[in-house]
């Protein structure tokens, strides 16, 4: 055992008994008395055998924390409680330490065990934390400074596990009249609602051996001239599409850099103040989508699941979400969402930049270009949307090269409306993506990390209201 240790094992209480030792021992050798000997030898070896004892001996506690409520939104404080519980009674004292990421500052330390134990013996601690940022923090474990009876010597020990805080981005509240109540196919105003199985949408088809007779539609017999029965569908919720671009080289700042260096201001994550915009106006339009009925399909640029690469996604091959536990789900996921890095192969993404310039070169005037399925806004992309039934399809973008915004303009054509947010450090860096997005039907709108959501969102209403999505009536099978 070197100095440094030792020296960090004794309380100054113990470097008293330990240079009384020394002084005894000197004065001992100069008069020669055994007496003082005896002395000197107990006053040296009393503070190290208590070290000894106390760096053999790890105490035992049972460590639990849990958060009220259990994930948060960004600026709502947290209840942490912290229970301490030995399995049999701990005679020495300790300092408690929590440990705590630096954003949140100073740890907090409490005193073991406390004054008012519980009936069981645990020690139970209570503190708040606040993030202005999303982000999953690790909070945890606890360490415990113990001392000896004597309080000679003191030890270090780590008790616990740590536990994940997930800090979901806070929804703001967009216009109710932007994109107003949807519209049905006769353009009178409709509140869509999801269906429950006692809402049925009553249709007819012809009579086939074993229908009951109960079903039989009688004023459709009458006009068909032959039996007609009761077709039943339930309702369906209207369905929209959120497209989340989480591409590195979109929200990167002027300066080539995209994540936050200080671990005290930022969340630990890959981002930037433009994506952290992005984030919070796709969780505002997921929440608009959902407290006005419609069920949410969450795609990113490469038709993956939005929340595939979420350490904080409850399910992350998850695609459709609805209702308020689906939009939990879906603000959870987006906690701990960052940028997905570039190639690393730059010789790669030139090839690609030069199989979309030859592919923009070969396509006819006035074509749509053919989409790389490799690369983002591909195939893959207008597949997905192809074979989804018709809806709006909202998205929110970082700068796009015109390339990008070239194979992702005929993405409109699959949905009943197409609104685009691009968000860039300038407005104009993005004045020519929303040209060719414009041109292939989207509505497009560029926003800055500065800008504000709802206007950015008002900006949309000037064009007609978002339909509901025709239900296709289903064919029935014999």
């Amino acid at each position: 055992m070197d100095f440094a240790t030792t020296a960090r094992l004794l309380t100054p209480r113990g470097w008293g008994l330990i240079l009384a030792g020394v002084a005894a021992l000197l004065t001992a050798q100069i008069m020669g008395r055994r007496d003082i000997l005896v002395l000197a030898v107990f006053l040296l070896a009393l503070p190290l055998l208590s070290a000894l004892a106390l760096r053999m001996v790890k105490p035992v506690i049972d460590v639990e924390r849990t958060f009220n409520p259990v994930t948060v939104e960004t600026g709502v404080p947290v209840r942490v409680t912290l229970s301490l519980r030995p399995p049999r009674p701990v005679r020495q004292s300790a300092a408690m330490r929590e440990g705590l990421p630096l954003r949140f500052g100073e740890s907090p330390v409490f005193r073991f065990p406390a004054r008012s134990p519980d009936f069981d013996g645990a020690s139970t601690y209570e503190y708040q934390l606040r993030s202005a940022r999303r982000g999953m923090f690790v909070i945890g474990p606890v360490t415990a400074e113990f001392t000896d009876l004597f309080g000679l010597s003191r030890r270090l020990h780590t008790l616990g596990s740590t536990h994940p805080l997930v800090v979901s981005p806070a929804p703001r509240e967009l216009p109710v009249s932007v994109l107003g109540g949807p519209r049905g196919a006769e353009g009178s105003v409709f509140s869509p609602r999801r269906g429950s199985p006692s809402e049925d949408d009553v249709s007819t088809r012809e009579y086939r051996a074993g229908d009951p007779m109960r079903r039989v539609h009688w004023a459709a017999t009458a006009r068909h001239g032959e039996l007609m029965v009761r077709q039943e569908e339930p309702v369906t919720s209207p369905s929209a599409t959120l497209l989340l671009d989480a591409r590195e080289p979109g929200y990167a700042s002027r300066f080539g850099s995209s994540a936050w260096m200080g671990p005290a201001g930022g969340n630990g994550l890959s981002t930037s103040e433009s994506f952290e915009w992005a984030v919070t106006a796709a969780v505002s339009e997921a929440a608009y989508l959902v407290d006005h009925g419609y069920s949410l399909h969450l795609v990113d640029a490469y038709a993956r699941p939005g929340l595939a690469r979420s350490p904080s996604a409850p399910y992350p091959a998850q695609r459709d979400f609805s209702g308020p536990a689906g939009l939990q789900d879906l603000a959870d996921g987006l906690a701990a969402l960052e940028l997905e890095p570039g190639s690393p192969d730059r010789q790669d993404d030139a090839d690609d930049a030069a199989r979309a310039r030859r592919r923009a070169r070969s396509t006819t005037p006035g074509a749509a270009p053919v989409p790389d399925p490799r690369g983002a806004f591909g195939a893959a992309l207008l597949d997905s949307l192809a074979q989804r039934r018709r809806g709006p399809l909202l998205a929110v973008l970082g700068r796009l090269s015109p390339e990008d915004a070239a194979r992702l303009a005929p993405a409109a054509d699959y949905s009943t409306r197409a609104c685009a947010v691009l968000v860039a450090d300038r407005l104009q860096d993005a004045a020519q993506a929303l040209a060719i997005l414009r041109s292939g039907g989207w509505e497009a709108v560029a926003a800055t990390p500065e800008s504000d959501l709802a206007q950015t969102w008002a900006a949309f209403g000037s064009a007609p209201v978002m339909p509901v999505p025709a239900t296709r009536p289903r064919e029935d099978r014999p």
